[in-house]
């Protein structure tokens, strides 16, 4: 039976699922639209994969700093600071095409080409709410709080579709249609600048005085197993970082001739049904455990990937996509609530800040050659099936290296 929580804490919580709501609405809004509007101020195919390459490898450095200092600096401080480069990004992009000054914002600041997360944000957040959460409580909670983050980027995908198109059909040039997604982007920035800083104590870490604990925020026992998570997490971010729903979007124009307002359409369904699989994931782990639930739910997903570009006919490509997606995420909160749980407390911020700057190191190389792809009408496919290929791999591999290593609430009394 679950402990009903101070109001305080109910507070800290609710507060933390608005700012990943609204975090998650900017990146959905940009994702539809951000190839689409790199091509429009004359970057290539070539150019836009190796800017996204850049911003996600910017992302991971910058995140590294911020997410492993968080807990003795302080988490709130390094939030708003992730923030303000957010803000920073979406500025530099609206106001300039020269592509040296957009790869140093892109290094320097925080953009998401993915619709996911970005950012030094989720590691800290989710520390904050293992911190505050019963253990039993916690893969539950994060299986809301992405949900609130998938039906956010929904939201922003369906009105950045709809919005630009509308505005296009007004007579606004494409350009001037995107640029008005890069101001929301922007702006969502300072919201979450506002928010971050009503922020309680209550959020930061307890301080601890060990002399285990000094590398990267984590002592030697917890060490390996980060590493090895990391290692395993990077493959799988590299295989997603191929099929980026900016990269799929555009894929979708190319191959189908999909406009903006559809592929919006196309992403609100897509990431709705996202967060219904992420909340069921946590029924699904109480009874079967969250490293089976993160393997054997992920598998036939990645299977259904490899079959979109195989789809004769626009339907059919949709409809196997949102098959994809409504058990794609399953594996998002068990495998956020398993990170936090095989680490001390005191070190979840660095623990969930390495293996996401992992993800985002893996991540920041596959764009450079999905460009390449798309810009070869004869491999237009092989994102999907090489990202789903290597997601497939990586199951495999983490259920054989985790199966036996239990988080608490899953030992044998």
């Amino acid at each position: 039976m679950n402990v009903p929580l101070p109001l305080s804490t109910r507070r800290s919580i609710a507060l933390l699922f608005t700012t990943r709501a609204v975090r998650l609405f900017a990146y959905g809004l940009l994702s539809v639209v951000l190839v689409l509007y790199l091509v429009q101020i004359g970057l290539n195919e070539r150019e836009v994969g190796l800017l996204l390459s850049v911003t996600l490898a910017g992302d991971a450095l910058v995140s590294l700093w911020l997410t492993t200092n968080a807990d003795r600096v302080g988490r709130k401080r390094m939030l708003m600071m992730g923030a303000s480069l957010m803000i920073f990004a979406g500025v530099i992009f609206l106001f300039t095409h020269n592509i040296v000054l957009l790869i140093a914002a892109a290094i320097i600041g925080v953009i998401s080409p993915s619709g996911n997360e970005i950012g030094p944000f989720l590691p800290i957040e989710q520390a904050a709410l293992s911190q505050l959460l019963p253990d039993k409580q916690r893969t539950q909670t994060f299986a809301w709080y992405n949900l609130a983050g998938s039906v956010a980027t929904a939201f922003g995908a369906l009105i950045s579709g709809w919005l630009t198109q509308f505005l296009q059909a007004r007579g606004m040039p494409a350009l001037e249609a995107y640029r008005m997604v890069l101001t929301i982007y922007a702006a969502s920035g300072i919201v979450l600048v506002v928010l971050f800083a009503l922020l309680e104590p209550i959020i930061e870490a307890t301080p601890v005085v060990s002399e285990s604990t000094h590398r990267f925020g984590l002592s030697p026992a917890s060490r390996g197993v980060i590493v090895r998570l990391s290692t395993l997490f990077a493959l799988d971010a590299f295989a997603g970082g191929l099929v980026l729903q900016s990269l799929i979007a555009y894929w979708f124009n190319l191959k189908f001739g999909v406009q903006p307002g559809l592929i919006g359409a196309i992403f609100f369904g897509a990431n709705i049904l996202a967060g219904l699989s992420a909340l069921s994931a946590a029924r699904i782990a109480r009874r079967f455990g969250l490293i089976n639930t993160m393997v054997f739910t992920h598998l036939p997903s990645n299977i259904l990937l490899m079959l979109v570009p195989l789809m004769p006919t626009l339907p059919l490509a949709i409809t196997v996509l949102l098959l994809r997606f409504s058990i794609s995420q399953m594996d998002v909160p068990t495998r956020q609530s398993y990170t936090a749980a095989v680490v001390k407390p005191e070190e979840r911020s660095a623990a969930a800040g390495i293996t996401g700057i992992a993800r985002s190191a893996g991540v920041s190389i596959a764009p450079l050659l999905t460009g390449l792809f798309l810009s070869n009408p004869m491999l237009l496919s092989v994102p999907f099936f090489l990202g789903g290929g290597l997601k497939v791999i990586y199951d495999l591999l983490l259920y054989r290296s985790f199966k036996a290593t239990r988080p608490p609430e899953e030992a044998k009394p």
